[in-house]
């Protein structure tokens, strides 16, 4: 007989309803936590009629001048930012913070509304985007103006055949078909005679749409291959539809920039009047820059996290990080320096700055209770990535140091405006919009509202796959610091 012996079908079993019984414990503690937050928000929580789905996303800048112009599907819309501040607030501010900048609608909306805007972005394409938009509304002259013109209409890339090497990533080999590339090289060794402020305004170009002339389509956590791009890896069933054509797609965004920027017929810049303040960006870690910035010095915050959901940005935007120049050890840096909202993002060092935060974290009984579920869980096997836990973790002890900077910095009565989605994991819904509230509390915010989109989000395919369709809550907080 050898050494180890089988368990009996009776062993089997117990072991079995042992470990059922204790993910049932685990389960019901996280419901009792979770019943225990939404009685003490109760009163705070309301359903917003007129925030949509539309609006606290992309979808209502689509038809926006300038705002359009790049398709950053993670931003909230500038009707947003006007509702928030002149609806909902009714009051006029000198200055307003967002340390999760994005693409910069916060920024530009409330420069064009007069108010000093703040931003602190991480992702170069956010960069870049913030940037070329402040070069075409306050340094472009006539001439830049006409230069641009004349690469609508004359198309200089296709006038040699002199190439400058387009930087790719290992996730962005193959991402174009062979004709496209060789115009994007041809478009790119073109630009190297333009002005500094010209090129930097025609890459933006190329940039916007890199993604509609390639094989790629952006999906959240990944890049989605078509079939025809015979791709190791790629799907052999994914059809993304019709590739644009070069040629097409960058005279038609020139044509974009162009009309959303300048009057062409009367030669005139459109006048957006003389109330425009200044916009500072900061191209950074919010976590790294916010401990910098003086204390009681903003009147508002407005801003949305990237959410708990797995997004990775430096896989959906590889093709315009490629592009700028990004390489490979720089994207693994850039996502360890965002929020930790990736299963590959590592524990980041916080106890030396934030050590209140980390406390008061450690006493929240929701999410502590959610933690050791999904540990117990990656234990059994049970989670379709070992990462899930720690990224959890990180992202709620993390977003408790940027909020506990926050109140640091902004004035006393100031508001902070929110945009976040809850999420789901291993079957268990994660309330977002709770624990961050509580978490607001006891750093010392007073939680005023808690705005609820009428139309909730579904959970992930996936999810919906092994625990049923649950939709959740999509939600705009409202702290105030006393």
């Amino acid at each position: 007989m050898t050494s180890f012996e089988l368990e009996s079908p009776t062993e089997i079993k117990t072991d079995q309803t042992d470990i059922d019984q204790e993910m049932d414990f685990f389960v019901q503690e996280i419901s009792r936590f979770n019943k225990a937050l939404e009685q003490r928000f109760r009163d705070k929580m309301q359903l917003h009629e007129s925030l949509s789905r539309k609006i606290v996303s992309f979808q209502a800048n689509k038809s926006k001048p300038q705002y359009r112009w790049f398709k950053y599907k993670e931003a909230f819309s500038v009707d947003l930012v006007n509702q928030l501040i002149f609806e909902y607030e009714k009051k006029s501010f000198e200055r307003i913070l967002d340390p999760f900048a994005g693409s910069g609608t916060m920024l530009f909306a409330c420069s064009d509304a007069g108010i000093q805007a703040d931003g602190i972005e991480v992702l170069p394409i956010g960069q870049e985007i913030i940037e070329v938009r402040k070069i075409i509304q306050r340094q472009f002259r006539r001439e830049d103006f006409l230069r641009l013109i004349e690469w609508y209409k004359q198309k200089p890339w296709n006038q040699h055949n002199n190439r400058k090497y387009l930087n790719r990533l290992r996730i962005t080999d193959g991402a174009y078909p062979p004709e496209t590339e060789a115009s994007i090289e041809r478009f790119l060794f073109s630009l190297e005679k333009e002005n500094i402020l010209v090129k930097q305004v025609l890459r933006f170009a190329l940039l916007c749409i890199l993604e509609s002339i390639s094989y790629t389509r952006k999906d959240g956590q990944y890049l989605r291959w078509d079939k025809r791009a015979f791709r190791k890896g790629g799907s052999d069933k994914f059809d993304k539809g019709k590739i644009l054509d070069f040629d097409e797609a960058i005279t038609e965004q020139i044509k974009l920039i162009l009309n959303d920027s300048f009057d062409v017929i009367s030669n005139t810049l459109f006048c957006y009047g003389t109330q425009r303040s200044e916009i500072n960006l900061f191209n950074a870690s919010c976590l790294k820059i916010l401990p910098e910035f003086e204390e009681d010095f903003y009147d508002c915050i407005i801003t949305s996290p990237p959410y708990c959901n797995r997004y990775d940005y430096t896989r959906t935007y590889a093709l315009e990080l490629a592009l700028l120049g990004v390489g490979e050890k720089d994207i693994v840096q850039l996502r360890q320096d965002m929020l930790s909202c990736t299963v590959e993002n590592k524990e980041k060092s916080l106890i030396h700055n934030w050590q209140e935060a980390l406390c008061i974290l450690d006493q929240q009984e929701l999410l502590q209770s959610i933690l050791r579920f999904l540990e117990r869980e990656l234990e059994r096997k049970k989670l379709n990535n070992n990462g899930i836990p720690r990224m959890i973790k990180g992202y709620f002890y993390e977003m408790a140091c940027v909020i506990i900077e926050c109140f640091r910095v902004l004035k006393n009565g100031s508001p902070l405006f929110m945009i976040n989605d809850n999420v789901r994991y291993a079957g268990i819904d994660i309330s977002v919009d709770l624990i961050l509230s509580n978490i607001a509390e006891k750093i010392g915010f007073n939680v005023e509202k808690i705005l609820v989109l009428p139309t909730g989000k579904g959970n992930s395919s996936q999810q919906m796959g092994i625990h049923g369709r649950k939709t959740l809550r999509k939600c705009v907080y409202v702290w105030r610091k006393p």
